[in-house]
């Protein structure tokens, strides 16, 4: 795997994403550590995107707990069914947030987060963690971003 992504700048959100999912796919496919590959993949979606925040909250007995990221300080422990991580995790469905300050209970790591999408990626039925992308600005995420967000947590749901 090259250490450079080959993202074409004139694409569009679409294109980005066809563009990156294989390559993340062939990055993590030879690697058996997990935080490894979740570096690499926040790494990889902040560098394609440019969002504010990416990262992983993984499901710790009753908690998620924070994992690897790209983007300022964060979070470090959400309960089950309390912001859109946890609702995300309660729920174990995608949770696309237009304007978080319109979501009930949002908790704000960050008074700069606008948007977000968290998307849980599955072991077996379960919920092993949850991808959560931050956006500075309100409506940032669309059903292309659910869409492919979830294609990209399936392939690594299927890695656990």
């Amino acid at each position: 795997m090259s250490e450079n992504l080959m993202i074409p700048e004139s694409a569009n959100k679409a294109e980005k994403y066809e563009a990156l999912i294989p390559q993340i796919e062939a990055l993590i496919s030879g690697e058996p550590d997990l935080y490894a590959n979740l570096a690499n993949i926040t790494a990889a979606l902040k560098e394609a995107f440019g969002f504010f925040w990416v990262g992983f909250y993984l499901v710790k007995e009753t908690q998620l707990v924070l994992g690897p990221f790209q983007g300022p300080i964060a979070c470090t422990r959400i309960s089950i069914g309390k912001g859109v991580c946890g609702t995300a995790w309660q729920d174990a469905k995608t949770q696309l947030v237009p304007d978080v300050d319109a979501f009930p209970g949002h908790i704000a790591c960050s008074s700069a987060s606008r948007s977000e999408i968290v998307v849980p990626v599955f072991k077996g039925e379960q919920v092993a963690m949850v991808l959560d992308v931050d956006s500075d600005q309100v409506n940032d995420f669309d059903s292309a971003d659910q869409l492919y967000l979830e294609k990209l947590m399936g392939i690594l749901g299927k890695t656990l």
